[in-house]
């Protein structure tokens, strides 16, 4: 006598089937792309981030006195580079102010890299009657810039991209 056979087939281990590793897809896709996004927030720079932001919240108030303090004074200023001695010249109009001061701080600060931020010292030229000081690199671009005395009693705020203004004019300038 010869055995029985059921009609029915044996079923195919699950790892055989497609819908298995179908659903398991997603999720796996999802860990992939949570691995990446880890991986690009720890290589990337936080550089709008910075440690004291508490401190800084707190001086605005100072920092806004040394602006009114340029206004009531009526102090204006022209900043410009000079390409062909590679200077940044700057061009001050003291309105009240009893002398000039001796130096100018310049800070160039970039919209998003703080890698790429320059500070100078521009001493006065008494022969040309501006500001001046070196260029160390190239400064194409747009930028926030700070113009202030070297006792930090008053200061200019401006934007300037380079590529579209020649020049940068702080306040009403006469002329």
């Amino acid at each position: 006598m010869t055995p029985l056979r059921s009609p029915i087939a044996p079923a195919a281990p699950w790892y055989r089937h497609r819908w298995p590793w179908l659903l398991m897809a997603g999720p796996f896709i999802v860990i992939v792309a949570a691995a990446i996004t880890v991986w690009l927030a720890l290589r990337s720079n936080d550089g709008l981030v910075t440690d004291d932001y508490y401190k800084q919240g707190l001086a605005i108030n100072q920092v806004t006195a040394r602006d009114r303090q340029a206004a009531a004074l009526g102090v204006t200023a022209v900043v410009s580079i000079d390409s062909a001695r590679r200077l940044l010249r700057v061009s001050l109009q003291p309105g009240q102010l009893a002398q000039l001061p001796e130096s100018l701080l310049l800070t160039l600060s970039h919209p998003t890299r703080s890698g790429l931020d320059q500070s100078f010292r521009l001493t006065l030229a008494e022969e040309s009657g501006f500001y001046a000081a070196p260029l160390t690199a190239d400064i194409a671009g747009r930028w926030h810039v700070v113009l202030q005395d070297s006792s930090r009693a008053w200061r200019l705020i401006a934007e300037w991209d380079t590529a579209k203004q020649g020049e940068l004019f702080f306040g009403r300038f006469p002329g």
